[in-house]
């Protein structure tokens, strides 16, 4: 997977917090671990897999949390972070708003979300109308890999919900 158009996409700053939730650890995940190391920033890892892998030594310095089933919401503190990266992961969700409104609260104020699935497995509209209904602006489709589909929002100060 060629990375260098979708790592565009960032730009982080330093003492800057990813939060990247999926079901399997790829280059992304490494790409964002290594985005924030460079910037002294803080790498979080949820991984929603049946089998509870050991990654501490793959990324020592991520907080690393492990979900068993798709059922169980992952945690996160209010404004916690600054882009929160969904990947492979939210369609297979149970409850989809659920983690919506944590996303939404996790996020520091202009941060974003990005959500990113294999090519043909999301809704992009019904994606984009789920964002605006919780209150995420600036939804965009964003066509940078070959393999998936990405869509980003940002969670903007004083609209909407405005936490």
């Amino acid at each position: 997977m060629e990375l260098k158009q979708f790592l565009e996409l960032f730009n982080p700053y330093p003492g800057n917090h990813y939060l990247q939730v999926t079901t399997k650890v790829d280059e992304t995940t490494k790409a964002f671990s290594t985005l924030m190391k460079a910037v002294d920033g803080e790498f979080s890892l949820v991984l929603y897999d049946s089998e509870n892998r050991n990654l501490s030594e793959q990324f020592p310095e991520a907080k690393l949390q492990y979900i068993k089933n798709f059922k169980q919401p992952f945690r996160a503190l209010p404004r916690s972070h600054d882009i929160i990266v969904f990947k492979d992961f939210f369609h297979l969700h149970e409850n989809q708003k659920g983690v919506l409104k944590i996303a939404y609260t996790a996020l520091a104020n202009a941060g974003e979300i990005v959500i990113m699935q294999k090519k043909g497995t999301m809704n992009i509209e019904t994606t984009l109308s789920l964002l605006e209904e919780f209150e995420f602006r600036s939804q965009n489709y964003i066509d940078v890999l070959p393999e998936y589909d990405l869509v980003m929002a940002k969670k903007l100060h004083m609209w909407g919900a405005g936490l």
